[in-house]
């Protein structure tokens, strides 16, 4: 069996965008790169809540936040789906929900924006935001 079979395979040339080796789907329990490309078939036509972390390299509060983002992820495992938008290589997107500061996390149910945090918030006030929302 090669070895991308066993593990998922990071392809740097794609933004940072995660693939996985046939038969394995992208875990609850981590956050998933999207892009402009793929935020309808990942977000909008989900069947669980996702919160889109838009987000870029340069930007300190978005690198502060990322850990919080994967403990939510484990704890809300199931009830919620974390996506994560290179702010700078899906400008599209970034556009379409008019995202004009980093980091913005936007919570999406039933395809439909439900609530927006801009900014660096603790992980308790996120989870407060989120378990009012979802």
């Amino acid at each position: 069996m090669p070895l991308e079979a066993l593990f998922r395979v990071h392809h740097p040339a794609r933004h940072g965008a995660l693939f996985f080796a046939p038969g394995e789907e992208a875990l609850a329990t981590k956050p998933v790169a999207i892009s402009d490309r793929t935020f309808d078939s990942e977000v909008l036509k989900s069947g669980t809540p996702v919160l889109v972390d838009f987000w870029a390299t340069w930007c300190p509060p978005c690198k502060m936040i990322a850990p919080m983002l994967e403990e939510i992820a484990l704890e809300k495992d199931g009830k919620l789906k974390i996506a994560k938008l290179d702010a700078d290589h899906n400008p599209d997107s970034v556009q379409k929900f008019g995202v004009m500061s980093l980091p913005t996390l936007i919570l999406f149910k039933n395809g439909a924006e439900v609530s927006r945090v801009v900014g660096y918030r603790s992980k308790n006030q996120l989870v407060q935001q989120l378990e009012k929302a979802i």
